[in-house]
């Protein structure tokens, strides 16, 4: 059953992603996405994944190519997509993130207060489907971003996945989350602040999921958000998948999903 929910997982959140990218940096109330679309602020063909989702099937590659956690190699294998644009759909890289950028050149995690972007929180789901503790997805988290808010939210974000994958309801599974999460669904819009800073991408990616009931309304409630949509879309688009299964995924973005065949050969079966 966990091998299904990978796949629904990473599928929801390379849809997520691929909504976002067209939108992304643009002002909540100044567009609005219906359907999976292209170009805007990046140009790029509909169905096309960022970084976001480069990174995260980079996760699942190195899980599956090593039957393990394998920090050095995840390192070795995101600095493969940042220098060679391995796990890209054009065999071009855009759109990755400063803190990141620095953290793969530098060979070591950004342990700073201002470093706290999300962009190891929007790759970190593939840990879910492992045994790996607490302490492991430190580590994992650190590989880019070592500061202990991003750490946590990251431990945080699996913890909800694996309470989702043995059946609780959300509700349930954001009930022992520190901050706003656990209450976030009584919040207003202009509540929720969709920034690439960690804690506003974690909250508005939750919100999204309570505010809705289906995995077509919750990714484009988070998309519509703005500003960085594409990785509040991945990372509601994640947790939406294991709530929906790939059977509540729309068929019509499933089929403009580019790169399906790069996902497909990096899932992983865990024993």
């Amino acid at each position: 059953m966990n091998s299904s929910k990978l796949k629904a997982a990473i599928y929801g959140l390379a849809i997520g992603d691929a909504l976002g990218v067209p939108v992304e940096f643009m002002k909540r109330g100044t567009f609005e996405v219906k359907e999976m679309t292209g170009y805007g602020t990046h140009d790029r063909p509909a169905g096309t994944w960022s970084d976001d989702t480069s990174m995260t099937i980079a996760t699942c590659d190195s899980i599956r190519a090593c039957g393990k956690v394998d920090v050095e190699d995840m390192r070795s294998r995101f600095c493969q997509w940042l220098l060679y644009a391995k796990y890209t759909t054009d065999n071009e890289v855009f759109d990755a993130g400063v803190t990141t950028c620095d953290a793969l050149r530098a060979g070591h995690g950004i342990d700073d207060y201002y470093a706290n972007g999300n962009g190891s929180l929007m790759r970190i789901i593939p840990l879910a489907f492992t045994d790996a503790d607490d302490k492991t997805i430190t580590a994992v988290s650190a590989i880019t971003h070592a500061h202990a808010i991003s750490t946590g939210i990251c431990c945080q974000y699996v913890d909800i996945a694996r309470k989702l994958l043995e059946g609780r309801s959300l509700e349930e599974a954001v009930s022992a989350c520190t901050g706003r999460i656990p209450g976030i669904q009584k919040l207003d819009s202009s509540e929720i602040q969709s920034t690439g800073f960690v804690i506003d991408t974690f909250e508005a990616a939750i919100w999204a999921l309570r505010t809705t009931d289906n995995f077509r309304d919750a990714l484009l409630k988070a998309v519509n958000l703005g500003d960085d949509a594409d990785t509040v879309g991945a990372v509601a688009g994640g947790l939406a998948g294991i709530i929906y299964g790939m059977e509540g995924i729309p068929q019509e973005w499933i089929e403009t999903l580019r790169g399906k065949e790069i996902i497909d050969r990096c899932l992983f079966e865990w024993q």
